[in-house]
């Protein structure tokens, strides 16, 4: 069996004296930083809310810094606690060094969960269009997440003679699915697509929850797609027989919980809603 060989791309970019910029680090940064854009072009048009969008670019830049923490905290500590428990307990130093790789979609998504939570209550914001505002924007951070992966020729496939497989240094001589790719084609730009047209043509912002249960829903069904691709992680194995995988085990509860809350986005969206005071808003 031959294979592609695997671009070895240097994971660190560039060194500056002691200081190693890693594609790892950057690839957040551009899903950050793209992604807060995004949301405040989505705030400036009119034509995506009843009236004004009830978020001020304001308050959009103050729960970066949230989501930021969200996701950094709920992924580390999600991917410590599901995948690697017992080598992390053994190195306990090795918590922190996050720019080698090792975080948790699936943490890093109930981080952000919790993070806008308690973010929306204490600025008295509505938590799902901030939230669906964050879910529109976060197949960007995905795409360029699922790069990085490829870069450090990480979270490599199963093996396979297609013609694309690929040789991957730590991967062995055997050709795999490059699930890296796959996983930024379909969690990053087909689930972008769908996303840009729920809300810029069918108004789903109109109806606060709808994006975020579309995003939790399509994110699960892209990871349960991709995990049948995907090698899993050696420390975990698969859970039964030869198919079924952590990756997939998580996704499933989202497939479901994604679902109900865009049927059921009216009743949650009135239940969070905060009272709001009448004082204007910059």
């Amino acid at each position: 069996m031959t294979g592609i060989p695997f671009p070895n791309i240097d994971p660190v970019l560039i060194h500056i004296g002691p200081l190693a910029i890693r594609w790892y680090a950057l690839a957040y940064i551009a899903g950050l930083v793209l992604g807060w854009r995004y949301i405040l072009v989505m705030i400036d048009t009119p034509k995506l809310w009843r009236g004004s969008a009830p978020i001020s670019k304001l308050e959009v830049d103050d729960a970066l810094l949230w989501a930021a923490l969200g996701v950094i905290l709920g992924g580390r500590i999600g991917y410590v606690f599901v995948y690697n428990f017992s080598y992390y307990m053994e190195h306990p130093n090795e918590i922190f060094t996050v720019w080698h790789g090792g975080m948790s979609f699936h943490g890093g998504a109930l981080g952000v969960l919790v993070a806008l939570l308690i973010f929306s209550r204490r600025r008295n914001i509505p938590a799902l269009t901030l939230m669906d505002l964050v879910c529109a924007a976060q197949p960007i951070g995905q795409f360029f997440g699922r790069i990085a992966n490829f870069i450090n020729g990480e979270l490599w496939g199963r093996p396979t003679d297609v013609p694309w497989a690929m040789v991957f240094p730590t991967g062995g001589p055997i050709p795999r699915h490059p699930s890296q790719l796959y996983e930024a084609a379909l969690e990053g730009i087909v689930l972008f697509i769908i996303l840009r047209l729920l809300t810029h043509r069918y108004g789903a912002l109109k109806r606060p929850g709808t994006v975020m249960g579309i995003f939790i829903m399509g994110y699960g069904v892209s990871r349960v797609i991709v995990e049948f691709f995907r090698e899993p992680d050696a420390q975990v194995g698969y859970l039964y027989g030869d198919w079924l995988t952590m990756g997939m085990l998580l996704s499933v509860p989202m497939i479901l919980a994604g679902a109900l809350l865009a049927w059921k986005a009216p009743v949650v969206a009135e239940w969070l809603a905060p009272q709001r005071s009448a004082t204007k808003r910059t």
